[in-house]
């Protein structure tokens, strides 16, 4: 048997180990999923369930407006943002629970199907934007080690793998611990985020960018690492986010 072939089922032999001990989960029930659901990654009891953002979308953060006549949102009317423009893939409410357990309970396996959604629904645009890397939000180092991963970054190496771009999760590092965002208005997001972030690396120069986080909301975080990578060179930052909107 040739070297290739057999590191192959090596390969295919750890990978049935491994689902054996940690079967895939449904990312909205966390059930564990059948062998017909697994390709798809999701049941299809909740298949249905979950609810994408669609148009009319706000022209710079690429939230949902509720008139169509409208370009921007009241928020991106009010504010000028650093980034160029971006999406969310999913209303928050139907996904409060999934991305919970994504973010803090160690669902990691989420990402897969997170990252397939979003290649899928918001692939076409992503692809128009022509981003030469994906740069997850980072996190503070004490706090992912704690955690024991980014779930920005796992979900930005789902869509990166689905999409074929590069990810870089060491350009933007960021170098202080800061408050949860949850209970911060607009101007106090702004002055938590001061000076957080700081480039990490100079021998990586990309005019264009995707950056990729779990929720969008004032848009203060995506703003604070688009500010430190057009200080760097960068050109244009754009984002992609599983979730915004009303309710967060």
């Amino acid at each position: 048997m040739r070297e290739k072939d057999t590191h192959h089922l090596r390969n295919d032999y750890l990978k049935r180990i491994r689902e054996l001990l940690f079967p895939p989960r449904c990312p909205v029930c966390d059930e564990v999923l059948g062998a017909q659901d697994r390709q798809r990654l999701i049941c299809r009891d909740c298949a249905g369930k979950i609810s994408f953002i669609h148009e009319p979308r706000c022209l710079k953060c690429g939230m949902a407006l509720e008139d169509e006549t409208e370009e921007y949102c009241s928020s991106c009317k009010k504010r000028r943002h650093i980034y160029d423009s971006g999406l969310a893939l999913f209303e928050y409410s139907p996904l409060r629970t999934s991305m919970y357990r994504f973010k803090y309970s160690g669902r990691a396996e989420y990402a897969k199907f997170y990252g397939r959604a979003a290649a899928r629904y918001l692939g076409e645009q992503i692809r128009k934007w022509q981003p030469e890397g994906v740069i997850p939000v980072p996190m503070y180092a004490p706090k992912e080690r704690m955690r024991g991963y980014n779930q920005a970054e796992l979900f930005a190496r789902a869509l990166g793998n689905e999409l074929s771009i590069p990810v870089y999760n060491d350009i933007v590092i960021r170098r202080r611990k800061t408050s949860p965002m949850k209970r911060l208005n607009a101007r106090q997001r702004h002055v938590n985020l001061k000076n957080a972030f700081i480039i990490g690396r100079n021998d990586v120069k990309l005019r264009r960018v995707l950056v990729v986080d779990d929720i969008y909301t004032t848009g203060s975080t995506i703003d604070a690492v688009a500010a430190v990578l057009k200080a760097s060179g960068t050109e244009k930052v754009f984002f992609v986010t599983l979730s915004g909107g009303n309710g967060i």
